[in-house]
């Protein structure tokens, strides 16, 4: 299968069955257990991606690109915390869910801005870039031809995650794929953590901070990389 196909797959499926499982598993609504687990590990994610910019104490003065929004599980608190967030999605009606939630939640919804764009056509500058569970959806050389895109969109800093490819996780992946279901219609792509890092510091960036957000069925690799 060529990228084009995995990409019209990816926004199809996104602009159907795929955004009602997962508008659900990103919601605040009843979830059988394996998406509830799925949403908590999302959320741990986000969790730490937020705590690390926090931490810094310079939210308000940043400009941040969220690549792969979704529903604006990222891009929303973002803004909350006084960032200029702009943020895109692939899909349509996850553009138009984060919208209505950042009008139905934020003090300023003017902080950000939604937009309904692919990856490789993102464009623009901003202090930093950040693009997670995204990278899943991309083989390993357009994942590739991906980062090193968003690294010319990040003034300093570059955070992604990624399903990382170890001996254990493709084995999971192995038995995950006896049960094929309705839902499971777009390609699930590891990669290795050392092929990552390589990549950003192609492009100039060296890592900061990491982390592993590790459940019963979802797994992220998260590094942080500045210039």
């Amino acid at each position: 299968m060529n990228t084009i196909d995995d990409k019209t797959i990816v926004k199809d499926y996104f602009n159907a069955t795929g955004f009602e499982r997962w508008q659900r598993i990103y919601g605040n609504g009843e979830v059988n257990k394996v998406q509830l687990d799925i949403r908590n590990g999302h959320q741990q994610t986000v969790d730490t991606v937020l705590s690390w910019l926090k931490a810094d104490g310079n939210l308000e003065d940043l400009s941040i690109c969220d690549a792969g929004c979704g529903v604006g599980s990222l891009s929303i608190p973002l803004a909350e915390a006084g960032a200029k967030v702009f943020a895109s999605d692939i899909s349509e009606k996850m553009v138009t869910e984060a919208t209505q939630r950042a009008k139905d939640t934020l003090s300023n919804p003017a902080n950000v801005t939604f937009a309904v764009q692919d990856l490789e056509h993102l464009s623009g500058s901003y202090h930093t870039v950040i693009c997670l569970d995204v990278l899943i959806h991309y083989p390993r050389d357009k994942a590739a031809e991906m980062i090193t895109h968003l690294a010319t969109l990040a003034e300093s800093r570059l955070i992604l995650s990624f399903a990382p490819k170890t001996l254990a996780l493709c084995l999971l992946k192995k038995i995950g794929e006896l049960f094929p279901g309705p839902s499971k219609t777009t390609r699930a792509y590891q990669h290795r953590e050392a092929d990552i890092i390589k990549i950003l510091e192609n492009n100039g960036f060296s890592i900061q901070r990491s982390a592993m957000t590790s459940t019963r069925f979802y797994f992220s690799r998260l590094l942080e990389a500045t210039r």
